[in-house]
């Protein structure tokens, strides 16, 4: 049934990922799937490029890999199921196209408690649920 989930991680939270993880590790042992780990980088603004160094999205990009590759190794999902990837962009915008580029069934993810400013605003766990072409399951921490 969930022969591709993707997993989105925000790795300045890394425990707050583990739930979603370890239900992506569940879900793809039982129907022989394989989980794809997903960080995705924000753009640098324009205003800070000139402040910081010149090859700083690439440092950023390879300390993003460096990290998810530890989650991936620590996940307990064996290797040959289990890939990562990091995007930069806006964040559901770039969970929503990986779901889309790997043809996933189930997107896994965690999200924070709601607060008031989510009714009104929303949240990029409620963005992906509104618009994902396959299905989301929200776990909570």
């Amino acid at each position: 049934m969930f022969k591709t989930i993707l997993v989105p991680i925000d790795l300045s939270d890394t425990d707050l990922a583990k739930p979603a993880i370890a239900t992506a590790a569940t879900l793809s042992q039982t129907f022989s799937g394989t989980v794809r780990l997903l960080n995705v980088l924000p753009m640098t603004p324009v205003m800070l490029a000139e402040y910081v160094p010149a090859d700083f999205d690439t440092q950023q990009r390879q300390t993003s890999e460096e990290a998810l590759t530890i989650v991936a190794a620590e996940s307990g999902i064996e290797a040959r199921r289990i890939s990562t990837i990091v995007r930069q962009g806006g964040i559901y915008h770039e969970i929503l196209e990986e779901a889309a580029s790997i043809h996933a069934d189930l997107i896994v993810m965690t999200s924070h408690r709601p607060a008031m400013r989510t009714y009104f605003l929303g949240s990029n766990a409620g963005h992906v649920v509104r618009y994902a072409k396959c299905s989301v399951l929200v776990v909570r921490h």
